[in-house]
């Protein structure tokens, strides 16, 4: 068996960031310290916290007043923060900039009363967050849901957004259709899905070209983890998405296939390294790494985090 260890995967800026953040609350404030739905969308990460003493929640009712509230990478709703104010809850802002990016715009569009059509998974965390921008402005559509049976009120001033994780195709179509049936539509400047998350389905895209599977590591409720698998299995070959090395069936491998490992924006490396050594237990596998790009970018920790140490990047 040979394997094939895909770069860029695993942890991006944002969740970087977002991790460093609550680690760093819990040695600054001690616990508990509460978090706004999951810190990222992984079941390793958040495990390993609920260990430290972080609290998860989602429900601000959930949290006595006056106690240490962070805000996960995704991103809160206007409503939110409003009610953290009124608990008089210390706040502690994870949101990744990149996402903050997205609500910011948002705010511009629904300020010159632009209807704005966001594209996104119904019920995801950024999504929830970023329509609560501006409840009253926002359309969501599903990527698979058909752009022609769209209802705007004034179809000469529509904006668009999009989630930071979806498919970058997916997303590149649906704004294609979006430009036909609407041509004044306007958008943001730059794609708004992030920079890693396109890194990590070009890698995808490719390097399964040369393999006989792909194991894409990360959680079942990471959108980026699932965009990743649902691409992998397009390309010609067999592709899982595993939390862990506990979801690898052994039943689907002979032992002298090509395998393609890469892992979701929100995914441990340590949790990569334990599948690979399955595998290379049960299998003698070799190792080699491929990557396409080189990520250097890093996000401030959020200002009440910040000691006069912290260098600006």
């Amino acid at each position: 068996m040979r394997i094939i260890l895909a770069g860029p995967r695993g942890f991006c800026a944002g969740v970087n960031m977002a991790i460093e953040s609550l680690q760093k609350a819990i040695d600054l404030f001690g616990t508990p310290v509460y978090v706004y739905h999951e810190i990222v969308h992984n079941r390793w990460v958040v495990d390993d916290f609920r260990r430290k003493g972080a609290i998860f929640v989602n429900s601000l009712d959930e949290v006595p007043e006056n106690a240490h509230l962070l805000y996960s990478a995704h991103g809160v709703s206007r409503a939110i923060r409003k009610q953290a104010t009124k608990r008089r809850l210390k706040t502690i802002d994870a949101t990744c900039p990149l996402v903050t990016k997205i609500h910011n715009e948002v705010a511009k569009y629904a300020k010159q009363g632009y209807t704005i059509i966001l594209i996104g998974h119904e019920g995801h965390d950024e999504v929830v967050g970023t329509m609560g921008e501006a409840p009253g402005s926002i359309i969501l559509t599903n990527p698979s849901e058909q752009i022609d049976k769209l209802e705007v009120p004034n179809p000469g001033k529509i904006a668009y957004i999009t989630q930071t994780t979806l498919s970058s195709v997916d997303a590149r179509r649906i704004i294609g259709v979006l430009r036909k049936r609407f041509p004044k539509i306007v958008g943001p400047p730059k794609e708004s899905v992030c920079y890693a998350t396109q890194n990590r389905q070009e890698a995808v895209r490719k390097l399964s070209l040369r393999v006989n599977m792909t194991l894409v590591i990360g959680s079942p409720n990471s959108s980026n983890s699932k965009r990743l698998a649902e691409l992998a299995g397009s390309c010609w070959a067999e592709a899982h998405l595993v939390d862990g090395p506990d979801d690898i069936d052994l039943s689907w491998f002979s032992g002298d296939e090509t395998i393609l490992v890469t892992a979701g924006a929100s995914a441990p490396e340590y949790v990569v390294q334990a599948c690979v050594r399955l595998l290379q237990d049960k299998f003698n596998a070799t190792v080699e790494s491929k990557s396409i790009c080189e990520e250097n970018v890093k996000f401030l920790l959020p200002k009440e985090l910040r000691t006069k140490n912290d260098s600006s990047t």
